[in-house]
């Protein structure tokens, strides 16, 4: 050591200096936290209303580094998964536009499969209907429940901005979404709920039906509430009684699991006072949210940067923590639609963490995807190139899945099984056919953090494929568990829970095989990958401290035809493929001879991966050709009808 460095030390400057880099040392050794949230929408959007868009619209996420969902759940006075409220009230148990499928279900594993946490999202709040300010109003819930209705001095319904409204201070309209929203967080394995604009929000003008004035009177020695709906006392009473609601269901959530969020994505503060009663101050301040994430939707940067710093001034330096921003993306279709620019972007990332705002919303996945994915990339390349936990969570709330191929390294095969080119999940499966000689599959893995687990089996059903599979979780314990699993059915299809089973990091052990002791003479059995996500529900306060990077996540960045499916086929088989961009595809059968036989779609596509059924209708047997043409190619392949 010199001289000058012992006289620094003297001085203190040397201490300050080491101290510093000490410092910055271990903040470099923590793990990157930020908010990265994408708000996943039922319109103008295809993610939802296809598993097999679910599927590739998580990957995609993952692999820019989100961390969050905002699926929305409660939308157009409908429920996006299957409700037993809705059902009992309205005789509809789910939004008419996804019979049949779960949506919510399949973004959950999806996502949860790629480490990305799940706030689902209730975007239509306290609104029942869209008139458009058009009669009838009210749409079916008011029509049901009038009393219901939000109702302006004239005794009308209370429209605004084409929206009609329930009465949020109203007992029973508050029981009703406190229900839908106990029914999420019960039924499913989620990470918090997520409000919005209209939640718990009350247009100004409203407030005029007999309950509320009968509770405004049973609190003022019988005085009817002001005619001028903005007296500043009148509209601090009505704005008081919604956040006694938002702390009501804030502890109906932290009852349940005191891990799961409240976050609140709300129109900008004090407008939304002034115009919807909504106070996100007072829910800052009195600690009613754990995340505040205003909408700071405006179409240039300096309008964004404007409004951030408003908003930031309601929020405490020492609740600064909470404060995300939300983003508008993309809103419309077509010749109509905004799309932001990368460089609006990058500056609005630039704003957040200038200002120690670690983390957004955006409004909403498509515009990711857009321009050939133009601002997903900018996000990569930039604030989003590193992986990030989400704040609050003491670690990983949600791990990458563990996944064990069938042909996984490590994994123990007997039998006469063969491999079979097809839609599995690594692109082959292993089928066997033979019911007498034993055999069976066994799946491999070394958990890393003992918890409960749910297990998944990726199937492809087929009506030639077993109804009674034999899988076994646990196989070398003391207490292995049995489960019959039916590989032919439609409703098991894509990654479909097995069973749930605790794990032991401490040992390295069989997770599950699968086997042939039921297999029928003429079924076939199936072997592909399983899944491993932890079960929040039974293992609520384990954390989680790895990420699990086992399974690498491959998006497609061009067109893709995968192999029909089944093949050999009869009666019918369906082709898929993987379209790039948007644009118009034509699907034709030919038989041997190049004769064609028939157009099966002749449409424009959307960005995503499609099926078309095939049906062979009065074919005979023997070898034909699909061909898919686009503006650029063509692509094509074999199948084989047998009847």
């Amino acid at each position: 050591m010199t001289n000058f460095q012992l006289l620094l030390i003297k001085s203190g400057y040397m201490k300050s200096l080491l101290l510093s880099l000490l410092l910055s040392t271990l903040l470099l050794s923590q793990p990157l936290e930020e908010f990265r949230a994408v708000k996943i929408t039922d319109v103008d959007s295809y993610v939802m209303f296809c598993d097999a868009n679910i599927a590739k619209a998580m990957d995609y996420l993952a692999s820019i580094n989100v961390n969050v969902i905002l699926p929305v759940v409660w939308n157009g006075g409908y429920t996006n998964f299957p409700s037993e409220t809705m059902e009992s009230l309205f005789g509809t148990k789910i939004n008419p536009k996804f019979t049949g499928r779960d949506p919510l279900k399949r973004l959950i594993i999806e996502a949860h499969k790629n480490g990305i946490e799940v706030l689902p999202w209730f975007e239509y709040g306290f609104a029942a209907w869209y008139s458009g300010g058009t009669p009838p109003f009210g749409g079916h819930i008011l029509q049901k429940f009038p009393d219901w209705a939000l109702r302006t001095q004239d005794g009308n319904i209370c429209t605004k901005n084409g929206f009609d409204w329930m009465n949020a201070i109203n007992p029973d309209v508050q029981d009703f979404i406190n229900s839908l929203v106990e029914e999420v967080i019960i039924n499913y394995d989620v990470d918090g709920v997520e409000f919005s604009d209209r939640i718990p929000a009350l247009p100004i003008e409203g407030g005029y039906d007999s309950t509320t004035v009968a509770i405004y009177k049973a609190e003022h020695n019988d005085a009817a509430p002001p005619t001028d709906y903005t007296n500043a006392a009148w509209k601090r009473w009505r704005a008081d009684k919604m956040n006694e609601w938002y702390v009501d269901v804030k502890n109906l959530v932290k009852d349940h699991d005191p891990n799961l969020f409240v976050s609140s994505s709300p129109s900008i503060y004090p407008w939304a006072y002034d115009n919807y009663l909504q106070d996100s101050k007072t829910w800052v301040d009195e600690d009613i949210v754990d995340h505040i994430i205003p909408q700071l939707y405006r179409y240039t940067f300096n309008e964004y940067l404007y409004e951030l710093n408003i908003a930031l001034s309601y929020v405490p330096v020492a609740k600064r923590d909470r404060f995300f921003s939300a983003i508008l993306m993309n809103i419309g279709t077509g010749s109509n639609a905004y799309v932001m620019t990368p460089d609006y972007l990058k500056k609005a990332m630039k704003a957040n963490r200038d200002r120690n705002v670690m983390g957004e919303a955006f409004f909403y996945y498509e515009g990711l995807r857009k321009n050939n994915d133009q601002l997903g990339d900018t996000l990569l390349a930039t604030y989003y190139k590193d992986f990030a936990l989400v704040p609050g969570r003491n670690g990983a709330r949600r791990p990458k899945a563990y996944i064990s191929d069938e042909n996984r390294e490590g994994n123990t095969i007997s039998g006469n099984w063969e491999v079979f080119s097809g839609p599995g999940y690594g692109g082959s499966v292993y089928t066997l056919n033979d019911p007498d000689s034993f055999s069976s599959l066994t799946y491999h893995s070394k958990i890393k953090e003992s918890a409960w687990y749910n297990v998944y089996f990726h199937n492809s059903p087929s009506f030639n494929f077993t109804d009674s599979a034999r899988f076994v979780l646990k196989p070398e314990s003391a207490n292995p568990t049995e489960i019959i699993f039916d590989q032919s059915s439609n409703s098991n299809s894509g990654w479909t829970l097995v069973g749930t089973e605790y794990f032991d990091s401490s040992a390295s052990f069989s997770v599950a095989s699968l086997d042939n002791s039921y297999l029928s003479s003429g079924d076939i059995l199936m072997a592909d990958a399983i899944m491993l996500t932890v079960n929040r529900k039974l293992s609520p306060e384990v954390i989680m401290t790895g990420t699990n990077e086992n399974e690498t996540v491959i998006v497609p960045n061009a067109f893709e035809v995968y192999p029909c499916y089944p093949n050999p086929f009869n009666p019918s088989t369906t082709i898929k493929f993987y379209n790039d961009i948007q644009q118009n595809i034509k699907v034709e059968i030919y038989d041997i001879l190049g004769r064609r036989i028939k157009t099966i779609t002749d449409d424009f596509y959307s960005v995503g991966e499609q099926t078309i059924k095939f049906h062979s209708e009065n074919l005979t047997s023997g070898i034909y050709v699909y061909v898919i043409s686009t503006p650029a190619k063509q692509h094509s392949g074999k199948m084989l009808l047998m009847k």
